[in-house]
């Protein structure tokens, strides 16, 4: 009987944090669909080196792959949702990549070559203000779903009626 109160009590805390920080961060940790993340990945900028960040990477889902098309680059996950974090976390066993449980709006992109995200319209007005003071030029931007207000996208791929905004920081 204690064995089902534990685990009954484990995944009431685990339902209480998606909520906490679904509400808290404005929306759930949604993963990408498998068509939108292989054409996304089909995308993607060529890099040989460099730094490839993940602005939300919840479960890992498109974190990982991130991870084997740029083996040679550093692959940065930021995450503040504690179960998905967990979880990724647990299964990241790519040697160039990092997990970070912390809120991207408080942390430097400075040293990003690529951004990927995949947000909601609110998050991505912040990013554009947050872009636009800490990216280098030639840094690339990647989002689907939606994309930075006020910016012109290089290339727009639609899959499903789902569209990825490839850019470019000038």
């Amino acid at each position: 009987m204690l064995y089902f109160f534990a685990t009954l009590g484990t995944l009431f805390v685990i339902l209480f944090l998606l909520l906490l920080f679904t509400w808290r961060n404005g929306i759930s940790p949604m993963p990408t669909s498998h068509r939108v993340r292989r054409a996304l990945l089909e995308n993607l900028p060529e890099l040989e080196k460099g730094t490839v960040i993940e602005l939300g990477s919840g479960w890992g889902n498109l974190l990982f792959p991130l991870s084997k098309k740029y083996a040679q680059c550093s692959v940065i996950g930021y995450e503040n949702s504690p179960i998905p974090y967990f979880f990724s976390s647990v299964l990241n066993h790519a040697k160039n990549t990092k997990i970070l449980r912390h809120d991207f709006f408080e942390k430097s992109l400075r040293e990003a070559n690529l951004i990927v995200c995949y947000l909601f319209p609110a998050g991505m007005e912040r990013l554009k203000e947050k872009f636009e003071r800490e990216l280098r030029p030639g840094t690339k931007v990647v989002s689907h779903t939606h994309g930075v207000p006020g910016w012109e996208p290089l290339e727009t791929i639609e899959v499903d009626a789902t569209p990825i905004y490839i850019y470019e920081v000038t």
